[in-house]
């Protein structure tokens, strides 16, 4: 495996097109003055041993030798040696509410942006656990498998919205049953569904699905998003300069309300805890300590764990360009210039 140790060096790479301009603006300049002092083919034959070859390639050769001591300087290295790490931690399947109604901003920006941002810095603090993410509305599909992969959790997390889903709905027995069979059998980890939801319109069939992952050894959390009192849903699809809200087919105004019950309800069957968002705190902090109270297990991993330096190597490279570098001349050796090896104009009878 090959990276950089130090990788912020590699950003003075952006120096070397700096450098390429310079001296190009510094031979179209030469090239105009000279210009002013007379016809450029008689100024050629006044200075015959000048060679524009020889300088641009001077000039790469110096370009080249920069940019691997930069290289240098970012420490390449190889992955020399593949050991088997041990680590221990628990499995969790979120289950984001991505219906219309997560667009309230009764917790701000909005209910679905925040658990966005709140989930990202969840994962930011992960380090042995493994974690999948599934989004449900009247549906339920998984946006990304259970994995300890925290960066690309966070790409696919942060390009979530309420457009992914048509059908509108919080099928969250839908949601739970997918959980269920994300989880791999085999594992001896703690496993546990945290559903994020404002928990409305519900299709029914959670307890049957709560106690099926119970009978499988999964804790549901429930993490409630949104007020009680009901506020109205932004339109997003709203093509007006005013600002609108979603209406029913009767053109009165869709309010939203947090059904508190029905989550406490799944997480008191799925033997879990229920957390109360609110505009300071989604509770994810709790949630993480009483997950880490969860049977942890272990999982083998392959690591590079020693990587041998390269940037001696390099290093030999930059000294051979200077040195070659130094030997070439700007100008043309007058003691070369007249051999041509290929001249095929002379008769050498």
């Amino acid at each position: 495996m090959f990276n950089f140790e130090h990788k912020i060096y590699l950003l003075l790479l952006l120096i070397l097109p700096v450098l390429a301009g310079m001296y190009l603006y510094y031979q179209f300049r030469r090239r105009k003055d000279l210009k002013k002092l007379g016809n450029p083919e008689v100024i050629g034959v006044l200075i015959p041993d000048y060679s524009s070859f020889r300088n641009n390639l001077k000039f790469i050769l110096l370009l080249a030798a920069v940019s691997l001591i930069i290289i240098a300087l970012a420490g390449p290295r190889f992955g020399s040696k593949l050991t088997q790490v041990k680590h221990e931690g628990v499995d969790v399947i979120v289950a984001l509410d991505v219906s219309n109604s997560m667009l309230a901003e009764d917790i701000k920006p909005n209910r679905l942006e925040r658990a966005k941002h709140e989930l990202s810095r969840m994962l930011d603090r992960l380090q042995n656990d493994r974690i999948g993410l599934i989004v449900f509305a009247g549906e339920a599909y998984t946006q990304i498998p259970i994995t300890n992969d925290y960066l690309s959790a966070k790409i696919f997390l942060s390009g979530i919205n309420t457009q992914m889903i048509s059908k509108q709905g919080t099928a969250i027995a839908d949601a739970i049953d997918l959980g269920i069979r994300s989880f791999n059998p085999q594992s001896k980890a703690g496993k546990a569904i945290v559903i994020i939801s404002d928990g409305e319109n519900h299709e029914g069939g959670v307890e049957q699905a709560c106690q099926k992952a119970v009978d499988k050894g999964i804790r549901i959390y429930t993490v409630g998003m949104g007020s009680e009192e009901g506020v109205r849903i932004p339109d997003p699809d709203n093509n007006s300069f005013s600002r609108d809200f979603k209406r029913d087919k009767d053109g009165n105004f869709i309010i939203t309300r947090l059904n508190e019950q029905m989550l406490k309800d799944i997480a008191r069957d799925g033997k879990g805890k229920y957390y109360r968002a609110t505009s300071v705190d989604l509770g994810l902090n709790t949630l993480m300590a009483d997950l880490n109270k969860l049977d942890k297990a272990g999982a083998e991993l392959t690591e590079y764990s020693e990587y041998e330096q390269q940037f001696q190597g390099v290093l030999w490279i930059v000294l051979v360009l200077l040195v070659v570098e130094f030997v070439i001349l700007g100008r043309k050796n007058k003691w070369l210039k007249n051999f041509k090896i290929f001249d095929v104009s002379r008769n050498s009878l």
